[in-house]
């Protein structure tokens, strides 16, 4: 039997003290570590500031929301963006709108100024829409001229107006002379003041075909017109035009226009005299005035009946249509 009080009869080498020196990390290890690290930090580094931030905004909206709605509304009005189809321009928007110094988007009442557009009459639709901050888009759509004529509102001076299609009437801002020169003038009509303008006219419609008929069918007649009276529209159903070379030329709303236009270029040609009117609303007959002589002209069958056409000529301001885009108030 072991003594045991013997220090080495119970010790094996097992319990003998060592050193172990603990397995370096690779260096992909680490990296890994650290950037796991680094996006958990992250992570809640970043939720933190979203709940901080939600809870200012919610914080904040709730005790002062009058105050917080005014610093989102108080910048001036900066911009007006311009969209026409037609020739109007950003100052002329800015002229007829009239807005205030200063004046902020949350301050402007869009139906008045829309009105504002429209009674110029020659805007035929106008929408405003307002862009936050400071940025005011109007879109318009324009009435095209197809005559002229002299008019007076109240006590001002005569002055030089333009018809559109649908009886409107209106000075024609923006349009070059050479377009208004090429516009026949109306007579035999009666304005009648409305609001700020003038009552349209009726039946322009029929005028408007009859011109636009004449513009693209048969050019070489349409330039020699200068004058074109509705004096007998209403009544007679006629329309009267007077020409460089012709006096009077009278047209029935009640024919089609292509067919008497033809007749009308036919007679011309085969008369070989100078007329001094002609009546194209009475059927297949054309009845022409000479010097004190008053005939009826051939005309080639109906089913032939073409007017000479050189090159078409598009007279309209629509040829100069362009959406725009003005900007800087």
């Amino acid at each position: 039997m072991r003594d045991s009080a013997d220090p080495t009869s119970s010790r094996s080498w097992r319990e003998i003290p060592q050193q172990v020196k603990t397995r370096a990390m690779s260096r992909t290890g680490r990296n890994r570590f650290l950037l796991s690290s680094v996006k958990t930090t992250a992570t809640l580094v970043l939720g933190f500031s979203l709940a901080f931030g939600a809870y200012e905004v919610i914080r904040t909206w709730s005790a002062e929301p009058k105050k917080m709605a005014a610093a989102i509304n108080t910048a001036p009005l900066k911009t007006i963006d311009v969209l026409t189809d037609g020739v109007l321009d950003r100052a002329w928007v800015t002229r007829t709108l009239a807005l205030p110094n200063k004046v902020t988007l949350i301050e402007l009442d869009l139906h008045p100024l829309q009105q504002r557009l429209l009674e110029s009459g020659q805007v035929r639709s106008a929408v405003i829409t307002k862009s936050f901050p400071a940025t005011l888009t109007v879109k318009l759509a324009e009435r095209s001229p197809v005559a002229r004529l002299k008019g007076q509102i109240r006590d001002q001076d005569p002055q030089e107006f333009v018809v559109s299609r649908d009886g409107a009437v209106f000075a024609g801002v923006g349009y070059e002379s050479e377009i208004r020169n090429s516009l026949p003038w109306l007579a035999g009509v009666k304005l009648v003041s409305q609001g700020k303008g003038f009552r349209p006219i009726e039946d322009m419609e029929t005028v408007a075909d009859l011109l636009a008929k004449a513009r693209n069918e048969a050019p070489q007649l349409y330039q020699t017109w200068q004058v074109v009276d509705l004096s007998h529209l209403a009544s007679d159903g006629e329309i009267v035009v007077s020409s460089t070379d012709i006096a009077k030329i009278v047209f029935s709303k009640n024919l089609d226009f292509f067919v008497q236009l033809a007749r009308l270029d036919y007679a011309r040609d085969q008369s070989g005299l100078r007329m001094k009117s002609v009546n194209l609303g009475l059927g297949p007959q054309v009845v022409a005035t000479f010097d004190g002589a008053t005939v009826v002209l051939p005309t080639r069958p109906a089913a032939t009946e073409r007017p000479r056409v050189p090159k078409p000529i598009f007279a309209f301001p629509n040829s100069q249509r362009s959406s725009r885009s003005q900007r800087d108030l």
